[in-house]
């Protein structure tokens, strides 16, 4: 048998690869993570990535088992009920609103919001407790050689180390996928998103407001209070050409224009963070694993932020990756694992990505009849309970 230096070597320091190394660490495997950036883990520094991320229901327990949970939860926004809010009419003025609330089908709230920064601060610390998880910020995944015994990584600090599966959790722009030779698909729609939190007199009581206009929705997530008031990240997604104006506005004249695309529903809104911009793509790749390779989360599949899918697809990822390598230890990171993986994933993976891809060009249409369309679709679909709940199950995770 050959030694390893580990037994999972994970690409990537963001919130998805964190948690999978704190994932495979709390199950036993011997995970070392390496980042090419040291993570920004203070909200107003620089660098910091102000977009929030919403872990619906069924990712719970996972974080649970990664020891994650007990960190995140003190600082976590329950998200009790999903808002869609129609405005596409000729004035910015809400025409149609619709409540999914997670009372109709659990007990407990759809998810819980937290801020990125947050989420990595918490993750770093967890992984500091795990004897057998170690992480290497400022060092970045640099070459790949695998045969069917095992991989060897080179490391931007010059070492190479020898591990049974290397997990790509490092980006729309995978290094270790290009590495391993996996062709992607990339659907562009022209739209790049605003991300900022702001502070409004009206509290948001839980509920999560996706306003549907055109050029993509403006949605604004709970977070806990900020300095006294409540508070709200907001992912405002536009044509490219808007979002860099909109970016180059001055404070007033940028709040006067969030408060007209917010329809007003909150009072006021105050810019209370800088502003980021974020480009907006579909994206997934041909296959799921390479040898002694398995992708997940953003290296696996990308989606405009719609309906909180996108990381908790990637937990999903990591949930079906775990199970397979726990079903069978001495086989860790070989070809049956990985493609029985990919066997679970690849399907349902792509589903999602087409259903995402349906609703964001549904929310960018600008022709006032299409719009009026989309409004009456959103009003059929609601009136119908059986449909509706499905709906909100499928947008928990289960399985269509």
């Amino acid at each position: 048998m050959p030694e390893f230096d580990y037994d999972i070597l994970v690409s990537g320091g963001g919130v998805a690869g964190l948690t999978a190394a704190a994932v495979f660490g709390s199950a036993g495997f011997s995970v070392l993570c390496v980042d090419p950036a040291a993570p920004v883990t203070e909200r107003d520094a620089e660098g910091s990535d102000l977009r929030t991320t919403a872990f619906l229901q069924p990712s719970r327990d996972l974080l649970e088992f990664a020891g994650l949970w007990s960190r995140l939860a003190p600082h976590a926004a329950p998200l009790q009920v999903m808002r869609i809010v129609d405005a596409g009419g000729p004035s910015p003025e809400p025409r149609l609103t619709k409540d999914f609330n997670a009372g109709d089908i659990t007990d407990l709230p759809f998810g819980w919001n937290l801020p990125n920064w947050l989420l990595r601060r918490e993750m770093v610390a967890r992984l500091l407790e795990l004897p057998n998880a170690e992480f290497r910020p400022g060092t970045a995944f640099a070459s790949l050689f695998t045969r069917e015994t095992g991989a060897r990584v080179g490391l931007s600090d010059g070492s190479r180390v020898h591990v049974q599966l290397v997990i790509a959790a490092d980006g729309r722009n995978s290094p270790v996928r290009r590495a391993s030779g996996i062709p992607v698909k990339t659907t562009r729609y022209g739209q790049k998103a605003l991300a900022f939190a702001v502070t409004h007199p009206v509290p948001h009581n839980n509920v999560s407001t996706e306003i549907h206009r055109s050029g993509g929705p403006f949605t604004l997530v709970p977070l806990p209070d900020y300095q006294g008031l409540p508070s709200s990240a907001i992912v405002w997604m536009e044509r490219g050409p808007e979002v860099a104006r909109l970016a180059g506005l001055d404070v007033p004249d940028f709040e006067a224009a969030m408060n007209e695309r917010s329809c007003g529903l909150f009072g006021p809104l105050t810019l209370a963070s800088r502003r980021t911009i974020w480009p907006i793509i579909s994206q997934i790749a041909d296959r799921m694993h390479g040898e002694r390779v398995a992708l997940v989360a953003e290296a696996a599949h990308v989606v405009p932020p719609i309906g909180a899918q996108g990381l908790n697809m990637s937990l999903s990822d990591m949930r079906t990756l775990l199970d397979t390598a726990q079903s069978n230890p001495d086989r860790l990171g070989d070809r049956q694992m990985l493609e029985t993986y990919h066997k679970h994933r690849h399907t349902e993976v792509a589903a999602r990505v087409a259903g995402v891809d349906l609703l964001n060009r549904a929310s960018m249409i600008e022709s006032q009849p299409l719009r009026d369309l989309r409004a009456v679709g959103l009003g059929a679909i609601y009136s119908l309970a059986p449909v509706r709940k499905v709906m909100m199950q499928l947008g928990l995770g289960a399985r269509g």
